[in-house]
């Protein structure tokens, strides 16, 4: 038994973080020949490389911005099904009390099958919507919305009849993490306190920080913070699998570095 295996045995509980390069790994690519097959109408009239940058592009009409933001949705969040990554991840996770947090806006731990109850999204969710100026605090599943979007899109538009507004004319945006307008409802802060919650109730026993395809876009969330509670908590320890940044900037006791995410690494965890 290698030793990480051992201790994901000898575990108390799993503190689950995962990042982009997890989603990356699991195979939703945000460039490439998918992105390009999916994406041909809007990479021909806009440019676009890929889809991050894409989502930062200022469309000049209402219409367009839906057309272009149902694809991104239906691309990434809602017609992927669960990806086997997140479901090797969920079977290693079985028996033991675990949490995850993400800064993922794709849906796919719960997809796999992890309980909502156990899942903080820092970030948000794709499938939801919420006013653009966050002003009412609340957020709406738009699951159908982009459907329906996606369906009636022609042109890289779709038609004005379907562009959704607040009941007070509003502009509506999707419930993401971009700006101080992201909607953080009563559901957000449940989730907050769960994952809170979790870290006192196995402050002091074996605590596995398990972190996944986490870089240095938005460390302050579970990169640092997780090298902080190995480093701080008497009996924690930090697996980190990270293509591309496996290192910790702290000097850490228990401390365990992958440079592979795929599923046979996760098995062999086992």
């Amino acid at each position: 038994m290698t030793s990480i295996a051992r201790c994901l045995a000898e575990a108390d509980a799993i503190l689950v973080g995962t990042g982009a390069g997890m989603s990356a790994a699991a195979g939703i690519h945000y460039s490439g020949p998918a992105f390009e097959a999916f994406f041909e109408p809007f990479i021909k009239r806009y440019g676009f490389t890929d889809l991050y940058t894409s989502s930062f592009h200022p469309f000049a009409t209402e219409e367009e911005r839906w057309a272009y933001w149902s694809a991104h949705i239906m691309y990434s969040r809602i017609l992927p099904p669960a990806m086997p990554l997140y479901l090797a991840l969920t079977t290693l996770l079985q028996g033991k009390p675990h949490f995850v947090i993400t800064t993922n806006v794709d849906g796919q731990h719960r997809k796999a099958g992890v309980g909502a109850e156990r899942i903080f999204e820092v970030q948000g969710d794709y499938a939801y919507i919420q006013r653009a100026d966050g002003a009412d605090g609340l957020r709406h599943d738009a699951t159908e919305l982009f459907r329906t979007l996606y369906a009636n899109t022609a042109d890289c538009r779709v038609p004005s009849a379907l562009v959704p507004y607040a009941s007070d004319g509003s502009l509506m945006d999707i419930n993401i993490r971009k700006d101080d307008c992201f909607v953080e409802d009563e559901a957000w802060h449940r989730a907050a306190e769960a994952y809170y919650a979790f870290v006192r109730q196995y402050a002091d026993k074996r605590l596995l920080l398990l972190e996944l395809g986490v870089g240095f876009n938005t460390p302050t969330i579970i990169r640092y913070p997780f090298e902080q509670m190995a480093a701080q908590l008497p009996q924690a320890t930090l697996v980190r699998i990270n293509r591309d940044y496996p290192e910790s900037r702290l000097p850490l006791e228990r401390f365990y570095s992958l440079t592979t995410l795929d599923v046979p690494t996760l098995q062999s965890l086992r």
